[in-house]
């Protein structure tokens, strides 16, 4: 039976009071939807009508992919944390109590990796600008107030500290006037991402007043939308009431001289087979906008080369250009996703050899770590030593971008602060070789 809810623009959500109904399609027994329940107590989880009457197979529930993807599990947390909080739930414990001890782990998951509160930057004429971060030179990164929210939440999400509901762990701004004076200040930015949440969780009034200031700054040369819209939500762009209104705005852009990228999170070839997607993909290319997708490497989810190759394929006869394939970020459940990097290397290895040419644009596997975005090249034995072979394809440093580095080869390593140099004493990014941070 589907659930009721009230509708924003025709899009019908579901959050964590509905699991209990949810979780019956797949027939979970009582004691694990109450561990279930536990960890969403922790854990964000938001998924809508389209995902889960759409793409899940609740008859291949709990192994199915896509359910898996949006739907936390019983032990995607250590077990006496899910323990305490189910118990907690079972006794009907106050949620002041519950929420003190969910807490409480939260703070153990690293909610901001990489120093992202870090890099919230100077407001021109007064203190900071949350929201509005500049880790690389040419990059400035906006969170729009009213997209830090998603059509779903990914299991997965490194960003899951910016949906739990506490204002020390968010960052966002509706300060474009504010961005576009910071703008005219760096001459060296030439492109904005607009990311979240999901800036396509916003209505086509809102976006224009957050994308059409930036028309007229004259050096930017792209601006970017990260969204998994097209995944969870494609009739965002093919039959929602603002629909045609959305496609006009993009293809402004474009007529305004700019280069419009979808930043678009494919995460498994099943998101792309209702042909909504396809006709959404098709209208948004229409606009003159480009659409690059990206996702990354998951265990349980994704963590097979035929996938990988599968999706860069379809991607790529939709008109799409396979971008980046991502390593599990070093926060919230990375102990349950994450893939060594010795075997996302020979994923990606596989997979890659197995597709066209024009399917190499995609890059990884990539770290999206504090130096920048690390991708590991290879294993390779150098002077009798088993060696990572790595280089930055983004780096704070631009000095740094390209040139290639050795690590130890870990089979159990999983992210960058894991590795150990290979001949050098530190890695070219090392903080104590020089400072990183961007000058003010």
């Amino acid at each position: 039976m589907m659930l009721k809810e009230g509708s924003i623009r025709g899009f019908r959500a579901y959050t964590a009071k509905h699991l209990d109904e949810l979780l019956g399609r797949g027939g979970i027994p009582e004691e694990e939807r109450l561990r279930i329940r536990a960890v969403a107590t922790v854990l964000p989880f938001r998924t809508n009508a389209y995902v889960v009457d759409r793409l899940i197979d609740w008859s291949a529930v709990p192994d199915d992919p896509i359910y898996r993807l949006v739907f936390p599990q019983g032990d995607m947390l250590p077990e006496a944390d899910v323990t305490r909080l189910a118990g907690l739930l079972r006794q009907g414990a106050a949620n002041g109590e519950i929420q003190a001890a969910a807490n409480a782990i939260r703070k153990r998951l690293n909610p901001h990796p990489a120093g992202q509160l870090d890099l919230n930057v100077p407001r021109v004429g007064a203190e900071s600008m949350p929201g509005v971060q500049h880790k690389y030179p040419e990059t400035v990164l906006f969170f729009p107030k009213q997209g830090q929210t998603c059509h779903a939440y990914c299991t997965y999400c490194f960003r899951w500290a910016q949906f739990i509901g506490e204002p020390d762990l968010k960052f966002a701004s509706d300060d474009i006037r504010g961005l576009v004076a910071y703008l005219k200040e760096h001459p060296q930015v030439t492109s904005v991402l607009f990311t979240g949440g999901d800036p396509m969780i916003m209505g086509e009034p809102v976006l224009r007043r957050y994308l059409e200031p930036l028309l007229e700054v004259g050096q930017l040369e792209s601006i970017r939308i990260g969204t998994k819209s097209l995944a969870y939500w494609p009739q965002r762009f093919a039959s929602e009431p603002d629909a045609e209104d959305t496609l006009r705005l993009f293809a402004s852009v474009v007529e305004a001289g700019k280069n419009l990228a979808f930043m678009a999170h494919f995460s498994h070839p099943r998101e792309m087979e209702p042909p909504v997607v396809e006709t959404a993909v098709s209208r948004i290319l229409a606009t003159g906008a480009t659409i690059r997708t990206q996702a990354p490497l998951i265990r349980s989810i994704n963590d097979e080369p035929g996938l990988w190759s599968s999706m860069w394929r379809r991607q790529l006869t939709m008109g799409m250009v396979p971008y980046y394939m991502f390593v599990e970020r070093d926060t919230g459940p990375q102990d349950y996703f994450a893939v060594p990097l010795g075997r996302a290397y020979e994923i990606f290895r596989d997979a890659y050899a197995s597709v066209s040419g024009l399917c190499r644009t995609v890059r990884g596997p990539s770290m999206s770590a504090t130096p920048g975005k690390v991708c590991v090249d290879g294993v390779t034995e150098i002077a009798g030593q088993k060696v990572f072979v790595l280089h930055l394809i983004q780096a704070r440093d631009p000095e740094l971008v390209g040139r290639p580095f050795f690590a130890r080869y870990d089979p159990e390593a999983v992210w960058l602060t894991d590795l150990r140099p290979a001949f050098a004493d530190r890695f070219p990014f090392d903080p104590a070789a020089a400072d990183l941070r961007l000058p003010a």
